[in-house]
């Protein structure tokens, strides 16, 4: 039987046999067991997938944010699925066409969703507390949400007022009377003046803006040309807060890029990009996870990752298209996938192959010995990475990266916050732009603005800003260094202004304590002081393959 799990134990009394799996976790779900049985006649082999059974986890609950409804998203887990009960002030939440609780994702046990509400008012203010719970337990989380100020508030009639007194009601009429004399009066000097025209035509256009914005679906903001969704038409997209219009372009784009003269960067029409969920934020945009359509001729719809800039200056457009020429010409198994982008109007949007487990990093320390300090508890604890898996990881890194160094590519940001997990523990090396925001300990600020991974950097490009290909090999044997302490911030024990003191003057890392020595061996040759004594970046992956080749790895311990 094939060994996925770190703790179990068989028991067998005659012709029976039982396996009992310890410190079993949700990560577990839908693993593959497999029982071989063989004798002098032959063999016969049967498979099983787990299914674990525990409590709900709510493990995100935000802000509302206003798509063309208003959303509170919120992610929870449970096997069982478990039953969802909103409160609001403590008071149960009536749901129906107006308030509804709506699955957008599911995956592992995992339910990623929202509480939807169409044009809340202020009625629908304050802490609204999501309760999940099935057999096995439950569980709850509160969010403040605020969609409309109270007109009440700090005016006529108190918060709690329902009705205005008899003389607050005339103090409002009387005000109303003086402001609509005022307003005639106007009209009349306007006419009187020659400007007759003029002065009508700007009411009436004060009067248009206020309809429309009355409906937040037909809203026109003062002095913008963004168009009502009456007169944008069914292949309207929804992007953060704006309803953008499809704009018919042609199918791809040719920059002005030094780096390839015929390169071309496929374009991705927006009403093919439906958004699910927010994954996070970096320095450039926000990321999300959203379905393509129509971008591979055998499937109908595909998750991808999308990322968004949000600075529309000239520069950063240029930057923009800079970078996705060069991402269209890197083409690699362990490189994530560019497919394209999408540039009809405001934001503009880069659209990358999505990895399930996210980046290494977190996936390290999820899978290591200090999970639980992670976590949640012990009851939610997944299974610690072998060593055989440690390489197989290493090894894919360094294939990525020997591809980047025959394209003549020097990465400068190499680092497990920088690789992304996919499904049988695919590893790919990718920078959605997050991890600066995302590890922001991770970097050394220079200066107003430059923000320097120290902790990967050799004393070179330290001193020199000296950036090469064995400036690149130091950094993957920090990486390697990375992944044999499942995740560890390299020096974590000391401050910058150390790490730069240790590394410029020639101290190294200490072998981690389950890393072989040939690997440790593996990492002092790639942190020679002198670049060119440095391993060759196919020498660094010969090695790994031929360690990990060695080491068979089980990759259904990842589902």
């Amino acid at each position: 039987m094939t060994p996925l799990i770190s703790y179990y134990e068989i028991e067998t009394s005659g012709q029976v046999s039982e396996l009992h799996l310890y410190n079993l976790s949700s990560l577990d779900n839908n693993c593959k067991i497999t029982c071989s049985a063989g004798n002098i006649v032959g063999e016969n082999e049967s498979t099983v997938l787990l299914n674990i059974l525990f409590p709900p986890n709510i493990s995100k609950l935000s802000d509302a944010y206003q798509d063309h409804h208003w959303c509170i998203p919120f992610s929870m887990s449970g096997n069982p699925k478990p039953e969802l009960r909103w409160l609001l002030n403590g008071e149960p939440v009536i749901e129906g066409p107006y308030i509804m609780t709506m699955i957008h994702d599911f995956s592992e046990r995992e339910y990623h969703g929202c509480l939807q509400l169409d044009s809340p008012t202020h009625i629908n203010n304050g802490p609204y507390t999501l309760l999940a719970s099935n057999k096995y337990g439950q569980d709850r989380k509160t969010v403040d949400a605020h969609f409309m100020r109270n007109p009440f508030e700090g005016g006529i009639g108190g918060p709690s007022s329902t009705a205005m007194s008899f003389s607050q009601v005339y103090v409002v009429v009387g005000i109303a009377a003086v402001a609509f004399t005022g307003f005639l009066l106007m009209l009349v000097m306007l006419k009187f003046g020659g400007n007759s025209k003029f002065g009508i035509k700007g009411a009436s256009s004060v009067i248009s803006n206020d309809d429309d914005s009355a409906s937040p679906l037909h809203h026109v903001s003062n002095g913008s040309n963004t168009p009502s969704s009456s007169e944008m038409g069914p292949d309207a997209v929804i992007i953060g807060m704006t309803k953008i219009p499809v704009i018919e372009n042609p199918q791809y784009f040719r920059s002005n890029s030094m780096l390839k003269s015929d390169t071309f960067v496929q374009h991705i029409k927006r009403h093919n990009i439906v958004l699910k969920r927010e994954l996070g934020e970096g320095a450039f945009g926000k990321v999300f996870l959203a379905e393509c359509y129509n971008l591979s001729p055998e499937l109908d719809k595909i998750l991808v990752a999308v990322k968004t800039l949000k600075e529309a200056s000239e520069n950063a457009r240029k930057d923009f298209h800079r970078e996705a020429e060069l991402l269209t010409n890197l083409q690699h198994e362990h490189i994530v996938t560019f497919y394209g982008v999408c540039v009809e109007s405001d934001p503009l949007i880069m659209v990358f192959e999505y990895m399930k487990h996210g980046d290494l990093n977190k996936f390290l320390r999820a899978h290591g010995p200090d999970s639980v300090m992670m976590g949640d508890g012990p009851t939610n604890r997944p299974v610690e990475l072998t060593q055989s898996q440690m390489l197989h990881i290493a090894q894919q890194i360094a294939a990525g990266m020997v591809y980047l160094a025959s394209q003549h590519f020097v990465h400068r940001d190499l680092a497990t916050r920088n690789c992304l997990v996919g499904e049988n523990l695919l590893v790919k090396i990718g920078d959605f732009g997050m991890s600066r925001d995302v590890y922001s300990t991770d970097y050394y600020r220079v200066g107003g603005h430059t923000m320097l991974p120290i902790r990967w950097m050799p004393p070179e490009s330290i001193m020199y800003r000296k950036f090469t290909t064995e400036s690149d090999v130091w950094s993957l044997g920090v990486v390697l260094w990375e992944i044999f302490t499942y995740g560890k911030q390299p020096w974590y024990q000391l401050s910058n202004n150390e790490v730069i003191e240790c590394i410029t003057q020639g101290r190294v890392l200490q072998r981690p304590r389950t890393c072989p020595k040939e690997v440790y061996d593996l990492m002092l040759g790639c942190w020679q002081r002198e670049p060119h004594m440095r391993h060759h970046i196919k020498e660094i992956h010969s090695l790994l393959l031929n360690l990990a080749k060695a080491s068979p790895v089980y990759l259904d311990i990842l589902g």
